[in-house]
């Protein structure tokens, strides 16, 4: 969390503004009188708008932050006039479920739809909702959607200075192979379970263990990462319980400790969501105890409920990846890999053409995509590095791909940096060594490739020839990654000097 890189302070910056757009949201709730169920409800839909909108232009990202109560305003009514008919209700939540992940399909807008619509009906439950709140439930999302909207659009536009790379979009598949048709019936098997376990355990807060599950099969892919993603949930869940018990339990919901705590809270919500899932479930699991604290319900008892719905939640999502139309880690891994190498090529080229005088020719999208797609890479791989997996030659390769990729996208950004100097020269040797990239990469991903690259990997350059001794670097790489990447995943490594 501490020593993860923070290009721009873009994590720093968007942490910071996401504190002023909840706070605002609340602050707007109540002066216009709204009661503490419907600041509480403002002020999450806030969170959820300023984290789940992750569109690639700012103009997208408005519009689907205008889209939010399409979703979310019919399904808090449905909820609430629910809320008294446990079985409609539970069959109207997984439909919800269901609708929300295959959503995704439809891109980051999808994506945030669906989730800002499963989060209504969870935050009914969280408050336990009425149909006579639901005209300012209505007001406080409407609300915080204007000041949180106003904070990240005109007040902080961070992304209309520094816009947001896009997304890589998610692996390919037909039917029932498609990962948002798989991934919609996985979670709603997962939540199925959760909901009936967690109902038996508690009548009240059964809802904690449905949440687990979805949020577990959110930027997952595979068997692996949804495990591993569980197994960081619970342990952030522990580690926050703990904390509760220490600043939540003692604070008897006083208002102004417990704001200030809130807001740090948020913060560390999305400073650390990239780098580290286990932290931002840790901030998660803080701050619902001190709003549990200031609804006046707030016990030990209840934080060790929360605990035992957690687990719930993640036996379902692990029992629904282990059953239910399975995606192996291998699989994932491998096409994110290889997508990844393709987008070493397409800088590469693009550097080249620049560097040849063609002014359109740009290769920093290409290289903004491999910081994505590496991103997308090492979370595929996160099963197979993780500190308890037994896959010990696994294991090592992992490690070692993760390496020899990090060195590919350090050479691609010294590239980038080198075609972007007018002065920079281009010659046929230039030439030459890019299409010796571009080979390793097509004997790297070709189906049926062997270990061996069509050619030997050339003498290293002098340090004066900047460009040539990033693509030379970059083509030693893809030598090495032949060892790893085209051998027997259970086979010992062997690293060949």
């Amino acid at each position: 969390m501490f020593v993860a890189p923070d290009p721009g302070r873009m994590r720093l910056r968007n942490s910071a503004r996401a504190v002023l757009g909840v706070a605002a949201a609340v602050a707007l709730a109540e002066v216009c009188g709204l009661s503490q169920t419907a600041s509480i409800t403002g002020g999450l839909a806030a969170l959820l708008a300023l984290f789940t909108v992750l569109d690639a232009d700012v103009r997208a990202q408005r519009l689907t932050t205008a889209l939010l109560p399409v979703a979310g305003f019919p399904v808090l009514a449905l909820a609430t006039a629910l809320h008294g008919v446990p079985l409609a209700r539970d069959a109207a939540f997984l439909a919800v479920v269901f609708a929300g992940v295959y959503a995704r399909r439809f891109g980051p807008r999808g994506h945030a739809l669906g989730i800002f619509g499963f989060m209504m009906f969870f935050v009914t439950q969280f408050l336990h909702a009425r149909p006579g709140q639901l005209p300012e439930l209505f007001a406080a999302v409407g609300l915080a959607l204007v000041a949180s909207g106003a904070v990240r659009f005109l007040l902080w536009p961070i992304e209309r200075r520094t816009p947001p790379p896009a997304a890589p979009p998610g692996l390919p598949g037909t039917g029932l192979a498609r990962p948002t048709t798989r991934q919609a019936f996985q979670a709603t098997a997962a939540c199925a379970f959760a909901l009936g376990i967690g109902q038996a355990l508690s009548d009240d807060r059964w809802y904690w263990a449905v949440g687990t599950a979805w949020w577990i099969f959110v930027n997952t892919a595979s068997r692996g990462e949804t495990l591993v993603r569980g197994f960081r949930r619970v342990l952030g869940t522990v580690v926050g319980i703990a904390a509760g018990l220490l600043i939540a339990v003692p604070l008897h919901g006083a208002p102004a400790p417990t704001a200030a705590l809130v807001a740090v809270c948020v913060f560390g919500i999305f400073y650390t969501a990239a780098p580290s899932y286990s932290w931002m479930m840790f901030f998660v699991t803080v701050m619902a105890g001190l709003l549990y604290g200031l609804l006046g319900v707030l016990h030990p008892g209840l934080l060790l409920l929360r605990f035992q719905e957690t687990a719930i939640g993640a036996l379902g999502a692990a029992l629904a990846v282990v059953i239910i139309l399975p995606v192996t880690t291998h699989a994932a891994n491998d096409a994110w890999i290889q997508r990844a190498l393709h987008c070493v090529r397409a800088c590469t080229a693009a550097a080249l053409d620049r560097l040849a005088g063609d002014p359109d020719a740009d290769p920093a999208p290409h290289a903004a995509e491999l910081e994505l797609l590496l991103g997308r890479v090492r979370m595929a791989l996160a099963p197979l590095v993780h500190p308890l997996s037994p896959l010990r030659a696994r294991k090592a390769r992992a490690r070692q791909v993760l390496a020899l990729l990090d060195d590919c996208a350090r050479d691609v950004r010294g590239l980038v940096t080198v075609a972007a100097d007018p002065q920079a020269s281009h010659d046929a040797r230039l030439a030459a060594a890019c299409w010796r990239v571009e080979a390793a990469v097509e004997a790297l991903t070709a189906p049926g490739a062997t270990t061996e690259l069509a050619t030997a990997p050339h003498p290293r350059p002098a340090a004066a020839e900047p460009a040539l001794a990033h693509l030379h670097g970059l083509e030693h790489t893809l030598v090495a990654l032949a060892t790893p990447l085209r051998t027997d995943p259970r086979a010992p490594l062997v690293i060949s000097a």
